[in-house]
């Protein structure tokens, strides 16, 4: 059986441009792996990763000085394996946290783009480039011109979650890099990318995990510039009340412990002992919460208190040597 909206994508050639979706015709569907993206789910990361494709275009163009683009080609399932198997080897694959979100996302490149890239980093004209490893002198340009895009990739998920994209390492070959389990699930967003004359196809595997939680969110919502607004506002006007809102604050003694017969007995002018040291400051607290110590004293005709550093805490062999 068939259907217009598919999952898995047959392989793309290495290093030049797949045109996926774009008259193909049907492709197969696999009902013993359904989809588990909702279409809304699809709709919001495909918002986040158009406005990635669109800055990073610009990006592209200002740092190589070379008219470049990036639009989003698709989004979808695979599972790690399929993935994997659909990248051409040698290619550019860039590891990423992305923190708070746990696991690893991958960035990859084809090799002829990025040594394309470094071409015009460099001062070249581009075009046709070698195969090989990069140099030392290579490996900084790759690495600054990745974490800048990363950047951008923060940028697009920000109405998502604020995340913290982290470069950790570099590899050339999909088949020894074991960021996940075989049949892991995954989302891949397939990017058509263009720089100069090089064309090419990028994508970003996100660990299904990963993102579904963040999609699953209420606040998973793309809001629009006065709505942005106004919840910042309301977040001001909240943390601002807080501030000024008022607690009450007891300075109180070492408590004691009394009979229940000793404390109906009291009298006006009886004496109770307590059993706090001189030496030992006052505890500071709100709502049976201690955060501070102090010494009593006055400031004028009323009484006051000062704070003082919060005493070290003896430990049982110290208090068995006393």
């Amino acid at each position: 059986m068939t259907s217009s909206s598919s999952a898995v994508s047959p392989a793309r050639s290495p290093g030049k441009m797949s045109r996926r979706g774009r008259g193909e015709g049907p492709t197969t569907y696999d009902f013993r792996r359904p989809i588990k993206l909702s279409r809304e789910h699809v709709r919001t990361m495909q918002i986040a990763f158009e406005t990635y494709a669109r800055s990073c275009g610009t990006l592209l163009t200002t740092r190589l000085r070379v008219v470049s683009s990036v639009t989003l080609a698709s989004i979808e399932q695979l599972n790690y394996d399929e993935y994997v198997a659909s990248l051409a080897n040698p290619t550019v694959i860039a590891v990423v946290s992305l923190e708070p979100l746990p696991g690893s996302v991958l960035m990859e490149m084809s090799s002829s783009a990025v040594m394309t890239a470094i071409d015009h980093m460099l001062g070249g004209p581009g075009g046709p480039q070698p195969e090989r490893p990069l140099t030392e002198v290579e490996m900084p340009l790759l690495r600054g011109l990745l974490e800048r895009m990363l950047g951008e990739l923060r940028y697009g998920f920000e109405t998502l979650v604020d995340i913290q994209p982290q470069l950790k390492e570099i590899e050339y070959n999909a088949q020894f890099l074991r960021a996940h389990q075989p049949g892991d699930a995954c989302v891949v967003a397939t990017f058509d990318m263009k720089i100069g004359v090089e064309e090419c196809v990028a994508s970003i595997c996100l660990p299904f995990n990963t993102i579904l939680p963040v999609l699953s969110r209420t606040e998973a919502v793309v809001l629009s510039a006065a709505e942005r607004a106004s919840r910042d506002q309301a977040l001001r006007n909240l943390t601002d009340g807080l501030s000024a809102a008022p607690i009450d604050v007891a300075v109180r003694f070492q408590p004691i412990r009394m009979r229940t017969d000793d404390i109906v007995d009291l009298r006006p002018g009886d004496v109770v002992p307590l059993g706090h040291a001189t030496s030992r400051p006052l505890e500071v607290t709100v709502n049976e919460t201690v955060f501070a110590h102090a010494v009593p004293g006055n400031q004028g005709a009323r009484l006051a208190c000062l704070v003082v550093p919060s005493p070290k805490e003896t430990s049982p062999k110290e208090s068995g040597r006393r």
